[in-house]
């Protein structure tokens, strides 16, 4: 099973494209609004530290995803490395998924210190945490988990399209997603029952990123329930792996004669 190898080598490669060098910058931007807004009531800066905090996540790290994810199999097609990669004992579907796991450790220590950043700037602030700021570690997981996603697509858009063509579709999935609820709120406004199922067919058919924007939630404290943070949480790792499955199916049929 090369599976390991690949995601390792994968991570590796993240890491020496400076990847991570994202997260020095989140920490200067956590200390200095921790310093500029010191003198703002406490609960004040909690809210706009947790808010900023949690959206800085989700913006870097999607960025990373789609950006990074679409050059994972066209890196190494364009180097020619993909030939001499499938003459060894390497299966394609072993390929693409090190190649997504890869990516995946990456994001995952991008996550994890950036809520240790978040966590340090509200504990230098009010010295204590409380039992509510739980739900900025599940904020952020479930945020991994969008990522995770994001990653997916970028990886199936990428087993057959170019780089400029995989971020496109990516980005616009993942805007798409993001008002998928609108789009069955507008189906049950119309009359026609053809619109009325094709509407509803793309609502289920489109990711629903809708399920993941637990940023406000979480600032203003809200207890996030936990049928909803599980509904989410498997919700996005079951369309992730479907998504996945695909990328393996069409880069298994791919030529590259």
């Amino acid at each position: 099973m090369k599976v390991p190898l690949i995601a390792r080598n994968t991570f590796k490669e993240c890491v020496r494209d400076r990847v991570l060098y994202n997260l020095v910058v989140f920490s200067i931007l956590m200390i200095a609004s921790s310093l500029i807004l010191g003198a703002i009531t406490i609960g004040d800066v909690k809210q706009i530290i947790i808010n900023l905090g949690l959206s800085t996540l989700s913006i870097f790290g999607t960025l990373i995803a789609i950006f990074i994810g679409i050059q994972l199999v066209y890196k190494e097609i364009d180097k020619k490395t993909i030939y001499s990669l499938l003459t060894k004992p390497v299966t394609r579907h072993e390929f693409i998924l090190g190649k997504y796991l890869g990516l995946a450790m990456t994001l995952a220590v991008n996550v994890g210190v950036m809520l240790v950043g978040i966590y340090a700037a509200i504990f230098y602030l009010a010295h204590h945490l409380i039992l509510e700021d739980f739900n900025i570690f599940l904020g952020g997981l479930l945020i991994y988990i969008e990522l995770l996603l994001v990653v997916a697509l970028a990886l199936f858009f990428s087993t057959f399209s170019t780089p400029a063509l995989s971020a496109l579709f990516t980005f616009t999935l993942y805007i798409i997603g993001h008002f998928n609820a609108d789009i069955l709120i507008y189906a049950k406004t119309i009359n026609s029952p053809l619109l009325k199922g094709l509407l509803k067919g793309i609502y289920y058919f489109l990711p629903n990123f809708g399920n993941f924007q637990i940023i406000s939630h979480t600032a203003h404290g809200w207890l996030m329930p936990w049928q909803f943070f599980w509904y989410s949480a498997t919700y996005g790792l079951l369309y992730a792996s479907t998504v996945l499955l695909f990328s393996m199916g069409i880069f298994q049929k791919r030529n590259f004669k």
